[in-house]
């Protein structure tokens, strides 16, 4: 089935977003239960419910052996079930197979009937096969590999297999199973796969237990139905994916279930990637993706203030003058003026040209929707083509392209996610819901990005050098011109990014929360330090940004700044500044001295915006820059101590949504109090 057409049924069986239903209250598959409320008027600032209701189905242990293998140049067989022929060991009825020994070139073969289940114990075995797979179970209704505790066993594969006709390629893993295979015990397992994959069932593939270590050419571990890992110890080196789930055609399966144990993958291409959902429950995973964040190819960017050679009007690059501009200027286009930039490495062996002015998501960022994967380069660490859900655990990740990518939805629930990123660090096409956790991005293209981006709570703080949040729209395709990575994201003015709760805090290159159509924020704390360009803001919205609730603090250059829209609820204050060095104090307090807001900018600033529940109609503050405090910042922001004045460079009555004050000197560009506009 086309993955296009599997991405919406799964998007219509499973609605993760508070946005992705507006006409459905609840969906319900077999894999994942979630409610979901409208994005429109109230809803909105409803929390989005999701919980994963899949298991990893019942535990399965193992009893005495009724038949004893011993593997050597003459294997022997002790009791029923099994025959050797020719290095051969069949196994061919239900039953409990004890085996250990050395087979220097041969095979276990399972081949069982529909209803048996097959139990096998590696004793202690090395297993080597140089033209096949080493475990090849052709049929059983489930076959259970048991590592005996204390054991360490070695299963190796040839780099040329001989298949039985020209019409197959199976088996084509070190370790292959055509019906449902799962791994229990204590003890150790190493897969060395020289012709593909590491250990594949074309049904589901469960690890309840056990220390595998798979090194493959291809594929580590693939399961066409599932993946399902309980506990135990993963260890994965994959020329090509870590872990995959392939079924196309059903949206009840291809899967990645993750409910525990210790995960690590370093993989060429993907991580994880699952056909339909990635589900994480628990556990530590560690994924490098693509060579990591340092082989991140250069990006094609548009931009101002980057260095790069500007394509409209004939502007200089690097920071806006903040006095009145002498002769004339080109209006700046929607979103700003634009001109590509170009950041990051290219990774080894990528020769010839860069893509041609791929336009930003302010502009447009075209893509293929039709591409599939197999005609693509993809190196995310975590993707999935319809839903990605964490409710836990701990994810440590390195990648050189999108750290997590859906190309439907993403939710994170709780967990503890550290991410370094060549390029998105958290990516969904659709929507992108955060209800806690704690979520720390010190190295992204853009920090988080999706259609709609809800935050409800939890802990958030990112580094970008583009966007930090950014709410466009259409999708994000696996590569352009061959490269591992980068994005080709759609611009469509329907982006919306809501913020209910939580604490976030953003450093960003490009604009630091920017939506491609509105803002909402009913609750939490924002804080934003950067761009030092004035090509970006703190704050860049097409339509609204509607401020009913919460806590923000924007920081960054005036040339393209905004506050709240003036419809909000709440309460902003601007201030222009003249250019400000980092960790200069900026103050603003009432008439009578009462703290408002201190706060230490992280980077060179010209201009501060804040939004408080305190700012009072009809009261009038001062602002003031430098100085001193006595407290602790968190995050640059003081709370308390005694402040000894700095420099005051203005007051302003409070009588609408708005307020601005300027200091003497600094000329400001019409629109700054929400929407777009130019200097005057």
């Amino acid at each position: 089935m086309n993955k296009k057409i599997i991405t919406i049924l799964m998007a219509l069986s499973l609605c993760i977003s508070a946005t992705a239903c507006t006409k459905q209250s609840a969906n319900t598959t077999s894999n994942t239960q979630v409610e979901a409320t409208s994005a429109t008027s109230e809803a909105s600032k409803a929390p989005v419910i999701s919980s994963i209701n899949i298991s990893s189905g019942e535990s399965e242990t193992v009893g005495a052996a009724d038949t004893f293998i011993e593997l050597s140049d003459k294997s022997t067989v002790q009791g029923n079930g099994a025959t050797v022929e020719n290095n051969q060991i069949t196994i061919t009825a239900a039953g409990t197979y004890s085996i250990k020994g050395t087979l220097s070139d041969g095979q276990i073969i399972v081949n069982a009937g529909d209803s048996d289940k097959v139990y096998i114990i590696l004793n202690g075995v090395n297993i080597t096969s140089s033209n096949s797979a080493p475990i090849y179970v052709k049929n059983s209704k489930k076959t259970i590999i048991s590592l005996a505790d204390g054991t360490q066993n070695t299963v190796t594969d040839g780099a040329e297999y001989k298949f039985e006709s020209n019409s197959t390629d199976e088996p084509n893993s070190a370790i292959y199973s055509k019906s449902d295979l799962i791994f229990i015990g204590n003890g150790a397992l190493s897969v060395k796969a020289n012709y593909k994959n590491g250990i594949t069932s074309k049904d589901d593939l469960k690890i309840q237990s056990g220390k595998i270590t798979v090194d493959a050419v291809a594929d580590g571990v693939k399961g066409k139905d599932s993946v399902i890992i309980v506990n135990g110890e993963l260890n994965v080196t994959a020329g090509e994916d870590g872990v995959r789930s392939s079924n196309d055609s059903d949206v009840e399966k291809g899967y990645v279930l993750i409910e525990g144990g210790k995960i690590n993958i370093t993989a060429t291409l993907d991580g994880i990637q699952a056909e339909t959902n990635a589900l994480i429950k628990d556990g530590d995973v560690t994924i490098s993706s693509g060579g990591g964040s340092k082989n991140a190819v250069a990006k094609s960017e548009f931009g101002m203030g980057n260095g790069g050679p500007m394509n409209q009007g004939e502007m200089p690059t690097g920071d806006m003058p903040q006095g009145d501009f002498q002769g004339e200027r080109p209006e700046p286009p929607e979103g700003g003026f634009k001109g590509q930039r170009l950041e990051g490495e290219m990774p080894e062996g990528v020769q010839g040209q860069m893509p041609q002015d791929t336009p930003s998501d302010d502009m447009s960022k075209q893509a293929d929707s039709s591409t599939s994967e197999d005609e693509t380069v993809s190196a995310k660490a975590i993707k999935a083509a319809a839903n990605i859900v964490v409710e836990g655990g701990t994810i440590t990740i390195d990648s050189s392209d999108d750290a997590f990518h859906s190309n439907n939805n993403l939710v994170v629930n709780a967990g503890d996610i550290n991410v370094t990123s060549g390029d998105d660090g958290l990516h969904a096409d659709s929507t992108l819901v955060i209800n806690g956790g704690t979520t720390e991005i010190t190295k992204s293209y853009e920090g988080i990005e999706s259609q709609t981006i809800t935050i409800n709570d939890g802990k958030i703080n990112l580094v970008a050098s583009d966007d930090g949040l950014n709410a466009s729209g259409g999708n994000d395709g696996s590569s352009v011109n061959g490269r591992v990575g980068q994005n080709s994201f759609g611009s469509t003015g329907n982006g919306l990014i809501n913020i209910n709760g939580g604490y976030l805090t953003l450093d960003s290159t490009g604009d630091g929360i920017d939506s491609n159509g509105a803002i909402k924020m009913t609750g939490g704390t924002a804080i934003v330090n950067g761009p030092t360009n004035d090509g970006n803001g703190p704050l860049d919205y097409d339509s609204t940004f509607d401020m009913t609730g919460g806590y923000v603090v924007l920081a960054g250059s005036l040339g393209m700044a905004q506050a709240p829209s003036t419809s909000s609820t709440q309460n902003s204050i601007k201030v222009n500044l003249s250019k400000q060095e980092a960790n200069t104090l900026v103050r603003i307090e009432d008439e009578s001295g009462e703290e408002l807001l201190t706060f230490a900018p992280a980077k060179q600033y010209a201009s501060v915006v804040v939004s408080s529940p305190n700012i009072k109609t009809g009261s009038t503050y001062k602002a003031y820059i430098g100085g001193s405090i006595d407290s602790t910042a968190t995050y640059g922001l003081y709370s308390g101590g005694n402040y000894t004045k700095g420099t005051e460079v203005g007051s302003a009555k409070v009588s609408s949504a708005v307020t601005e004050i300027t200091q003497e000197g600094v000329t400001v560009r019409s629109g700054g109090m929400g929407g777009r506009g130019q200097r005057k």
